[in-house]
């Protein structure tokens, strides 16, 4: 019994184990606990079909769920030199992006694409969450800019969606440049006389909320994305106060003005469709005027 037990029932057990199937294939829910199948997770655009818990979405994907038939062409963004500074705390900042880029398989943490919606042209620009929180960089401020700039070369709408934890720290004075130079940006845009949409994802905050994030000509949020400038510890330490358990919610934010909409990914495509149909008709309306 000892040979059977001890040589023949572990080759037999890894003939028929399943040590070949990836550890990956189910995907737990940060919000409600809930494990779903990676396929269904993915069809569902990083949604948990439980509670409705939007996950970060990579731009990739959220260009091919966005843009008509899930056709669009990427804007190459200039390479930048990565560490001006010479930044260093824990460890070095180039060794931190150079890992980042190996786990990640990205450059940076934005990405611009540029295609139609509903028939009307329009540039993206959307923040990879991946990427070091999304944080905002030189690079990041380089790619709105790009975004800005293609869509008034094209005559195109922008759509910017922030998925970020704020400014970069690790570039300093560098990261806090790219607020005015995002603002301004966008401004262009709307001086050319067209849209500018900000789609807020989970979570937008910090340096990105004080900046472009905020200046859309419709402000539209993922629901329960978190939306803010400082956290809710630091402004509850601040005012002396206890806040609302869905202080800075999309969700909260519409109920006070700062969101025009919360709209699911599901309908996305369709609302932005039917928003773009109606801005940049009444834009050649104005110009033929």
């Amino acid at each position: 019994m000892n040979w059977i037990t001890n040589a023949v029932l572990p080759k037999i057990k890894a003939l028929v184990s399943a040590n070949d199937v990836p550890d990956n294939l189910w995907i737990k829910c940060k919000s409600c606990g809930q494990m779903i199948f990676h396929r269904e997770f993915e069809q569902a655009n990083n949604c948990c079909s439980t509670c409705g818990n939007h996950a970060p979405l990579p731009p990739e994907a959220r260009f091919a769920m966005t843009f008509d038939k899930g056709v669009f062409e990427t804007v190459a963004l200039k390479p930048i030199e990565d560490d001006p500074l010479k930044f260093r705390d824990t460890r070095r900042y180039a060794d931190r992006l150079k890992d980042t880029r190996t786990k990640t398989g990205i450059n940076d943490a934005i990405a611009v694409a540029h295609g139609t919606i509903g028939d009307q042209k329009v540039v993206m620009a959307a923040f990879d969450f991946r990427f070091m929180g999304g944080s905002m960089g030189r690079m990041v401020g380089n790619g709105i800019i790009a975004a800005a700039e293609a869509a008034v070369e094209h005559g195109a709408a922008l759509i910017t969606v922030p998925s970020t934890g704020g400014a970069r720290m690790q570039e300093g004075v560098l990261s806090l440049m790219q607020l005015p130079r995002t603002i301004l940006a966008v401004e262009k845009v709307r001086n050319a006389g067209l849209p500018h949409i900000v789609l807020l994802a989970h979570p937008t905050t910090g340096g990105v909320t004080a900046s472009f994030a905020m200046l859309g000509d419709l402000q539209i949020a993922e629901p329960g994305a978190i939306i803010g400038f400082a956290g809710r510890r630091v402004i509850e330490e601040t005012v002396r106060e206890k806040l609302p358990e869905d202080f800075q919610t999309a969700e909260y934010l519409q109920d006070h003005g700062m969101v025009d909409s919360v709209v699911p990914r599901a309908e996305q495509p369709e609302f932005l469709g039917r928003v773009l149909g109606f801005l940049m008709g009444q834009r050649k309306a104005t110009r033929a005027a």
